[in-house]
């Protein structure tokens, strides 16, 4: 799938692959002429993705081959055991979460998880989670918790889900609950936007420590389309919306509003999945290593201290 930016990057590709295709290797002219264009081709990927709009960088947070919460799981634990359930309801299955280790550490990792294709899309509704999703999510954390183990969280979701049947089942009530009990776990908690990041569909799982961004994700209170059709009753107004709200990874660290960001390959997280899966571990790993210093009563402090910093200015 082409986004729109993309499409002068894939004409000069394609002009390369059929360059590449005629060339006769004792043609230095022809040889020299690939050379020139693949630097062309380099130097405008980088300008291009170095001065993305916030509407551009919501389009590739949800570019269908961009990776999930699995993929990266799998990519970086050697033995992830799924956990299930929330011992109340039912299995979320747009909630996933287990043991894995990293390195010969153990993490508890949790997170949204979209579909690819139809069948799954609807199986994961959408990475929208009902209520027993983040009950699923904090009865899992505090697992870790009893057994000393740090926590990871992957955020993806356009919101958690607004069906009546899901307020009916206490909604708001669950996602309140878990911003209360992850601001006093004792132990570290990671907390990585991956893709979409949506109002407290993805707040419910990101009270953390320290709390990251890949590059070319979003994080705000609500998405651009939902926010034009408020303000201009229509959905036209989505890329002027993307621009007010403010919520690239660069404006939420500008603000204050996460600890840093996780750099992603040239394109987009979705061209190398390897390679930004070894990122993801390294960050998780070198973060963890930082929090494990503190004692537990010092990471709650800072963390309290930190989420109640948030919004307070001083004219």
């Amino acid at each position: 799938m082409l986004l729109d930016f993309e499409k002068p990057i894939a004409e000069l590709e394609a002009k390369l692959a059929d360059m590449k295709q005629l060339a006769d290797d004792s043609d230095e002219s022809v040889n020299k002429a690939i050379e020139a264009l693949e630097n062309k081709i380099t130097d405008l990927k980088k300008e291009t993705f170095e001065n993305l709009t916030g509407w551009q960088r919501v389009q590739l947070s949800r570019h269908p081959d961009r990776p999930y919460t699995l993929d990266y799981i799998y990519e970086i634990t050697s033995d992830f055991i799924e956990l299930h359930g929330d011992r109340n309801v039912a299995d979320d299955k747009a909630m996933v979460g287990g043991l894995g280790s990293i390195d010969g550490q153990t993490f508890m990792l949790v997170g949204q998880q979209k579909g690819r294709n139809t069948k799954q899309r609807q199986m994961r509704n959408f990475g929208m989670a009902n209520p027993e999703g983040y009950r699923k999510a904090l009865r899992l954390m505090k697992i870790a918790e009893k057994f000393n183990k740090p926590i990871v969280t992957f955020i993806d979701t356009p919101g958690a889900f607004p069906g009546l049947e899901a307020e009916e089942r206490g909604q708001g009530e669950a996602i309140a609950r878990n911003l209360k009990e992850m601001m006093m776990l004792k132990v570290p908690v990671i907390c990585l936007i991956i893709g979409e990041g949506a109002s407290g569909g993805a707040l419910g799982i990101a009270i953390g420590d320290r709390v990251l961004m890949l590059e070319n994700t979003w994080y705000s209170v609500i998405s651009p389309e939902s926010c034009s059709s408020i303000l201009w009753r229509s959905w036209d107004y989505k890329e002027q919306a993307a621009e007010v709200l403010k919520l690239t990874a660069k404006d939420m660290l500008h603000h204050k509003l996460i600890d840093g960001i996780v750099k992603e390959p040239l394109g987009g997280a979705h061209t190398d999945l390897k390679w930004m899966a070894n990122e993801v571990k390294r960050v998780i790993l070198e973060t963890a290593a930082d929090l494990n210093k503190l004692s537990p009563r010092d990471r709650i402090n800072q963390r309290i201290e930190k989420f109640c910093d948030m919004g307070v200015y001083k004219e």
